[in-house]
């Protein structure tokens, strides 16, 4: 009878200590496939923070190398052109300021501002100094001329960057411009390179260029 409880007690002794061994073995199984699991669960959010970016697209904004000397702030940022109508916001904006003095002196200030839905390609201060000064100074003091120039560059309508890939459209001077390009890389009749595009004012959106359009003879 004493032998039998000693094999019990052995029995319950072993027991016991198996018993701690076993949960352990349990905790770590669980540990490990909880890590496991969490791995996989934040593996697909570590791939959805970094999407891939399709940079040929066109620029939703202002887009291009001269877009970055526009004012941050203030009425000559793209913030201030937007609130105002063409003619006036460009007057805003210091590289533009012989584009000014030339709509004025064609008397066209009213027009652009009263237009609606155009698009403008307007030509910076370093286009007009392409000009030989004579040959400018002529064309400033012939307001027809002026007129028909400056017209040429507006077109009756708001041209997104899609548009301008591979377009011909008429100007309110009565003939045609075509553009060319894609992303943020356009030319205007093949030798204007946008500068600075896709700039929104409250009545326009304006493409800055590198060189002045001449209307066809």
């Amino acid at each position: 009878m004493n032998a039998f409880r000693f094999r019990r007690a052995a029995v319950a002794v072993a027991a016991a200590a198996v018993l701690p061994l076993a949960l352990t073995a349990c905790g770590d199984d669980g540990s490990s496939d909880s890590a496991s699991a969490e791995s996989s669960s934040s593996a697909p959010a570590q791939e959805e923070s970094s999407p891939a970016m399709d940079e040929s697209a066109p620029a939703d904004g202002p887009f291009g190398p001269a877009c970055a000397s526009v004012p941050k702030d203030g009425a000559g940022s793209f913030d201030g052109m937007a609130k105002d109508p063409v003619a006036t916001a460009a007057s805003n904006n210091p590289a533009l300021s012989t584009l000014v003095t030339a709509v004025k002196k064609a008397g066209l200030v009213d027009t652009l501002n009263n237009a609606q839905n155009i698009t403008v390609f307007a030509p910076t201060n370093d286009a007009f100094a392409k000009i030989p000064k004579a040959d400018l100074d002529k064309v400033l003091a012939d307001k027809e001329m002026l007129t028909n120039i400056l017209t040429y560059h507006v077109v009756g309508e708001k041209l997104t960057p899609q548009q301008l890939e591979n377009g011909t459209y008429p100007t309110l001077q009565k003939s045609t411009l075509t553009t060319k390009g894609s992303g943020e890389n356009y030319t205007v009749n093949d030798t204007s390179k946008v500068v600075c595009g896709n700039v929104p004012t409250a009545n326009a959106t304006v493409y800055i260029v590198d060189t002045v359009l001449m209307p066809k003879s």
